[in-house]
């Protein structure tokens, strides 16, 4: 049985849950999500506790278990109490401003790169003089605010030689060594 689809979900103060016609819905305080769960996966809600059971052993069915659990549980967290991201921007002349809903990336490319970021995700800048700039994410939705991150960091990965680039806070970029010193 799936470890993870077996785990009962208590649900927080100011959190309401829903579920009709094979729809979850969560509303709290910072937001509202909705998510369909499969016909295979039942779900049950007794006492601020969400439990959820599946129809057979099959592996389809053993793997929504585990999956609409988990998904049920970050919409819950985070309506409640949201998820953050943050990311550096590493490299001589690289730098990054948000302006409302917009970040302007200047990332070593001929032009500067502006993305409109959706309404849903917060986006900060904090620029330091002698630390890199850092880019704070902030969301009620975990899948959309990984799906924005990922489009940051794909502008400009970081390298393994230098390691410049747009990495996470705290991520460890494999470092290579260059070239040997020249001819004899």
């Amino acid at each position: 049985m799936s470890r993870i689809g077996k785990a009962p979900i208590t649900i927080p103060a100011g959190v309401e849950v829903t579920f009709k016609d094979a729809v979850m819905t969560v509303k709290g305080k910072k937001g509202e999500l909705s998510q369909h769960i499969d016909a295979s996966v039942s779900v049950s809600i007794e006492d601020n506790v969400i439990t959820f059971a599946r129809a057979t052993d099959a592996p389809d069915h053993r793997s929504k278990h585990g999956l609409y659990r988990a998904l049920v549980f970050n919409m819950i967290h985070g309506v409640s109490e949201g998820f953050k991201k943050e990311m550096e921007v590493i490299g001589v002349g690289y730098r990054a401003n948000a302006v409302g809903q917009q970040l302007e990336l200047a990332l070593g490319f001929s032009h500067a790169i502006i993305l409109e970021i959706p309404k849903e995700v917060n986006v900060t800048t904090v620029t330091e003089k002698g630390k890199a700039p850092v880019v704070t994410l902030e969301s009620y939705d975990k899948q959309l605010l990984g799906q924005v991150a990922a489009k940051i960091r794909s502008f400009r990965k970081p390298e393994p030689y230098k390691g410049k680039g747009i990495r996470f806070v705290g991520e460890e970029i494999r470092r290579k060594a260059g070239k040997s010193a020249g001819k004899k």
